[in-house]
Order: C-alpha cells, then sequence, then structure tokens
C-alpha cells in the first residue's frame, strides 16, 4: 500500500506501452527483462501497472492466442471435442490431451512449475524505492492476517454425478484434519443439484462456488454467448448464495469478467502450460479484476497431474508448495473428487491434508476458504500505514489482525519483517 501510494503520480498511459519488441532468450516479454535487468530507466513511477497488469492480465499472450488455432473459440477440433467429452472415458481423453500438450515443457515462460515475474518486479520496485529514498527498510501492510506466513485454499471442481456423491466424503475426509473447502458445482445438464447438497456443504463449514453453466467448453465462445450464460449464471449464484465462481477448464477473458455478479473469480492459472488454454498471471498474490478479486491456481491440477505427467505422488505439490510459502503467497490447489474416488487416489489426497496440517502448524500456513482470502484482501485494501510519533501503525477495518510489515535488502535481496500484533488496550 505504501509503495503504491510512493510511487503514484498523476500521468498518461502510454498507449504505445508496454514497448512492441519480441521476447528475450529467457522466455520473457523483452520490457519486462529490461526492466528486471535495469535497462529501463525512467519507467518505474508511471509504468509500473502497465507492467505488472500485463501479465496479471495475460496481455503478452494476445498475439499467440490470436494465430493458435488449437486455442481458437472458433476451432473445429475443439468444438468436435467439446461435443463427444461426455462420451469420451478418461482414459481416452488423457491421450488426446497429452497430443496436444506434447511440446509444454518446451515453453520458457511462464516460469514452471510456479512463476514469480510479478513478486520480481515488486521486489525491484522496494528496493528501488529503498535506495532511491536512502531508507533502510520500507514499511507496508502485511500480505495475511494475524501475521501467517502465507495463505492457502482447498478448492475441488465437481464435474460429474459421481464427483457430486463423492463430496460427502471428501468433506469428511478434510473434517478429520480440521480443513474447509470450496466446491465448485455446474448448475446445468452434467447433473442435479439439490438444495440439501448445498445444506451440507454449508453445515459442514464449506463453500459452495459456480463452476460455469453446463461445462460444455463454449462459455467463452464469444461475448454474445458468454453475456447470455452470464445472466444464467447469476441467476444461479443468487439462489445458492454464491460469490465465487471458476470457469470450467480455466477458459477466461478478464475484460468480460464483469457481467458475472460474484465477488471473486477463481479461473486464472499461474502457469498454464498444461491447460487448454495457455497463459498464465505470474504471480502467486491476488489481485483485482476490477471490483472482482482473482484468486489464481497455482499448483498443478490433480487431472493434470494423475493423466498428463502420470504422477502419483506428492513430490509436485510439495515442490510448488514450498517455492510458493518463500515468497509468503497464495497456494491454491483443484482437487476434483470424480477422480479422487479410486483407492490409491484418496489415499494421496489424505497425505496431502496431513502435509498442510504439519505446514499450517510449524510453518504459519493459513488454511481459509475462498470467501475468507476474498474479505480479507478487500479489507486490506481499504487499511491505511499511518506513521505518528515515528511509529506506524495501520487504520481500517479489521486492522487489528494486519501486520506492519517491512522490506529491506540484504545481500542484494529483499527480505522481510513483520511486526508483533500491537497489545490490546486495557481501559481502566
Amino acid at each position: 500500500m505504501l509503495l503504491r501510494r510512493a510511487l503514484a503520480r498523476e500521468h498518461e498511459s502510454d498507449p504505445t506501452f508496454p514497448p512492441a519488441r519480441p521476447a528475450v532468450s529467457d522466455g520473457r516479454p523483452a520490457f519486462i527483462h529490461d526492466f528486471l535487468s535495469g535497462e529501463m530507466s525512467g519507467l518505474l513511477p508511471s509504468n509500473l501497472n502497465e507492467i505488472v497488469d500485463t501479465l496479471r492480465f495475460e496481455r503478452y499472450m494476445e498475439c499467440a492466442l490470436q494465430y493458435n488455432r488449437y486455442n481458437n473459440a472458433k476451432s473445429i477440433a475443439r468444438r468436435s471435442y467439446y461435443l463427444l467429452r461426455p462420451l469420451l472415458p478418461v482414459a481416452f481423453r488423457k491421450h488426446l490431451q497429452r497430443i496436444a500438450l506434447k511440446d509444454w515443457n518446451k515453453k520458457a515462460f511462464p516460469d514452471w512449475p510456479v512463476d514469480f515475474t510479478t513478486e520480481d518486479i515488486f521486489e525491484k520496485a522496494f528496493g528501488s524505492l529503498s535506495q532511491a529514498l536512502n531508507l533502510p527498510e520500507i514499511p507496508f501492510i502485511w500480505y495475511w492476517p494475524d501475521g501467517y506466513s502465507a495463505g492457502c485454499v482447498m478448492t475441488h471442481d465437481v464435474e460429474t454425478k459421481a464427483g457430486r456423491d463423492f463430496c460427502g466424503t471428501m468433506m469428511k475426509m478434510e473434517a478429520q484434519y480440521g480443513v474447509a473447502s470450496s466446491f465448485e458445482l455446474v448448475p446445468e445438464q452434467r447433473y442435479e443439484v439439490p438444495m440439501e447438497l448445498i445444506e451440507q456443504i454449508r453445515d459442514s463449514g464449506c463453500e459452495v462456488c459456480i463452476h460455469g453453466l453446463n461445462h460444455d467448453g463454449n462459455l467463452f465462445s464469444s461475448e454474445a454467448v458468454f453475456f447470455e450464460r452470464a445472466r444464467k449464471i447469476n441467476e444461479y449464484a443468487e439462489k445458492w448464495g454464491a460469490i465465487g465462481f471458476r470457469s470450467p477448464v480455466l477458459y477466461r477473458n478478464a475484460d468480460w469478467l464483469h457481467a458475472l455478479k460474484i465477488s471473486y473469480d477463481m479461473s486464472v492459472p499461474n502457469v498454464g502450460h498444461l491447460d487448454p488454454q495457455p497463459g498464465g498471471c505470474c504471480t502467486v498474490m491476488p489481485y483485482f479484476i476490477g471490483s472482482i478479486l482473482e484468486l489464481p491456481l497455482t499448483t498443478i491440477q490433480d487431472y493434470s497431474l494423475y493423466n498428463i505427467l502420470k504422477r502419483r505422488s506428492l513430490d509436485l505439490w510439495k515442490e510448488q508448495t514450498e517455492k510458493i510459502l518463500g515468497r509468503h503467497g497464495l497456494i491454491s490447489f483443484i482437487i476434483h473428487p470424480d477422480y479422487t474416488i479410486a483407492r490409491w487416489s484418496k489415499q494421496l489426497y489424505e497425505s496431502l491434508l496431513e502435509y498442510l496440517t504439519e505446514l499450517r502448524i510449524d510453518r504459519g500456513l493459513w488454511m481459509a476458504l475462498p470467501r475468507e482470502v476474498n474479505a480479507w484482501w478487500r479489507h486490506r485494501q481499504a487499511m491505511e500505514l499511518v506513521n505518528g510519533n515515528g511509529h506506524w501503525r495501520i487504520h481500517g477495518p479489521e486492522a487489528g489482525r494486519a501486520r506492519v510489515a517491512y522490506a529491506s535488502l540484504k545481500n542484494g535481496q529483499i527480505a522481510y519483517r513483520v511486526e508483533a500484533a500491537e497489545p490490546a488496550c486495557v481501559l481502566p
């Protein structure tokens, strides 16, 4: 917050920004490479938002999407696939998807398995501000409530009737570890969604979200289709009391999202190499798309882990989790009930829950519902850091849960220090 205000100044957005140059050897867009390497001078105050938004809104992907026929919304192959998808068993679908994604590991950008380019930019800005103001530390409002080191959300996209019927088992498994999660339900065609299920989810301390309209792969096929379906999605959201949304297959268009009457979205991957729509927001922190908060997906989906990479272990999830913990970001999972029914996958999910419980106890991980993360980031956005008599304090909603933090340069790297909670006032 302090950084944003210290850097802010009135300026008109340059219509030619970012500069139209090809990507450099590390795969990053050239202007981002220039910024992080120090070759772009004089743009920090006026273009920081443009640089970051180019990543978070995936604007660097526009040309690639325009010329990639496999990701074109009108692709005959894609339309045919989703028409036949309900009839195709997973064993056959995964072979088609491996063919479509066969060169995924040759993509240089975003970085795999987690991309921190946005965090790199902000830390570069912290360092520049510290040097420019000759300050040993830069104060700001810490990312998470109560001094937690990082955030974590567990989410479940429910794709089939079998998955729907397994939701109760998932909730019982999670309850043993003190974990609450969100269930993204498909309103039409895939299966019936009785109100008893919604009440069961809520009574278990979990959350209901909207998962598209009918999961046919065509939600973002055209603006007309999206806005027509958005009207129906909003009706279901109101009926179910849902404030969160995730698009099926993580298809997305940030420019259309405003049509949904939701508070937060969970449709943007950090790095999308293994998703039908490539790209990625290159951040592990929540961010706003207009009035909607985006909670990016920061770990690999269970389906991709099991069926594309053909792995049945926690190793990759642990690697991603450790990297995100190191940057104090949001660790978010998609575990489909549909793919957890088998004995081996159920045991693997229980192992994941046990691992996250250890991190919560030993590493200060905040396990929260998506709606709780949404509420916190909205409160944090409304907070203000105020200096009184040489001491920094936080004013605003939920300020009692907020912590003052300090960023400093140590051996060329950003280090953080988080203050303890303010002592409670005792009235005489």
